[in-house]
């Protein structure tokens, strides 16, 4: 199979052979714009009856070749996440979301019924059944998307990047459910993720994409050379560990002999710099945030509660939390994006809500979740 797009010079995909058996997970792995997307998407057939563009050589999903079955014709047998829930959402409530794709099909309503029940349970999403999907955050609208795919049931499972957006125990829950999933139904799923130390080593094979060609094999043996790697395989290849790491229980078994030369050297010393000191024309306040009895929500829902934060200049602070507690909410108020409900936000000394143009701009920078916004 080879993709080339409407006024490109070569093409994205270039004579890739591949065949995926039932049952299988599968991660696809590359670079940023290496074509893992447009891989996915010859799976359902939006390549090329969606996106465009010339498709030579031959897909066939489930026995059906894509050339002659759009993805309307695909829609029972193959689930598709997209890289942006958002853009696929067709309904305006998660349950409604839901239960869209099995309108389509013409399931029986009971069946609907029981469905959208098991998967706001398998995926967390009891609370949100009612929530409109424009106020759920990115990594609830994810969950959102991958619960209205498996409504449908289908034999085939596609994916691109179906855990980007969530936090860690979020996204340890749903790979935990396409692995039972695959396991215990047999649907094979295909998955493009870039945080590969969460998922390499629940894969059957890897297909590695790399300047328009494909290459797949065992996620051991793809590692060794895969362009993009976990930070355990990282580790592996600089000990020269065979076979490679997949995960930290396969690291720590490996490392008994480096355990052993290490322990006879002195342990790293670690220098905290210092924060640089503002030149003395420069405002002392400069690079400082302040935040004080912040409180911040939605309508009547409530999500900050007296936040007291204190960042100094030159610091690097991490911000966690698990999707929907409001994270997105802290940073848009510290950027001047939204005002508090109470308590005060200083950004350099400033508050951001009284700067405007260049000032603003000048004093904080944000960048957004999604980066259309």
């Amino acid at each position: 199979v080879s993709v080339t797009y409407d006024g490109a010079d070569r093409p994205t995909l270039h004579r890739v052979n591949l065949d995926i058996p039932e049952g299988e997970l599968v991660l696809v792995v590359g670079e940023t714009g290496s074509g893992k997307s447009t891989l996915l998407r010859c799976l359902n057939g939006l390549v090329p009856h969606f996106t465009g563009g010339t498709l030579s050589g031959r897909v066939t999903v489930a026995g059906r070749d894509t050339r002659t079955h759009p993805p309307r014709e695909l829609a029972d047998v193959v689930g598709m996440v997209g890289q942006d829930p958002l853009a696929g959402f067709v309904a305006e409530i998660v349950e409604d979301e839901l239960a869209y794709g099995m309108e389509c099909l013409g399931i029986p309503p009971e069946t609907m019924r029981r469905r959208v029940e098991e998967t706001l349970d398998l995926l967390g999403l009891a609370d949100l059944r009612n929530r409109p999907l424009t106020a759920l955050s990115g990594g609830q609208r994810q969950r959102v998307a991958i619960g209205a795919a498996l409504t449908s049931h289908p034999r085939i499972l596609v994916l691109d990047e179906p855990t980007s957006a969530l936090d860690p125990g979020a996204a340890e829950e749903v790979l935990a459910a396409l692995q039972r999933l695959v396991h215990d139904l047999g649907i094979t799923v295909v998955m493009a993720e870039h945080r590969l130390e969460r998922v390499v080593q629940y894969a059957d094979q890897v297909l590695v994409v790399s300047g328009g060609q494909v290459t797949t094999g065992a996620p051991a043996t793809m590692m060794a050379g895969a362009p993009v790697a976990p930070p355990v395989v990282e580790l592996g290849r600089l000990a020269g560990w065979d076979p490679l790491p997949l995960s930290v229980r396969d690291a720590r078994r490996a490392a008994g002999p480096l355990r052993a030369q290490l322990r006879a050297l002195p342990p790293p010393v670690h220098l905290t710099p210092a924060a640089p000191e503002p030149s003395p024309t420069e405002d002392p306040e400069s690079g400082r945030i302040r935040v004080r009895k912040l409180r911040a929500g939605y309508r009547s829902v409530p999500v900050l509660r007296e936040v007291d934060l204190a960042v100094e200049r030159g610091e690097v602070l991490a911000l966690m939390g698990r999707n929907g507690v409001g994270k997105s909410t802290l940073l848009s108020v510290m950027a001047g994006m939204r005002a508090p409900d109470a308590g005060t936000v200083r950004m350099g000394g400033a508050d951001p809500l009284t700067l405007k143009g260049h000032t603003l701009l000048s004093t904080v920078g944000l960048v957004p979740q999604e980066p259309e916004d």
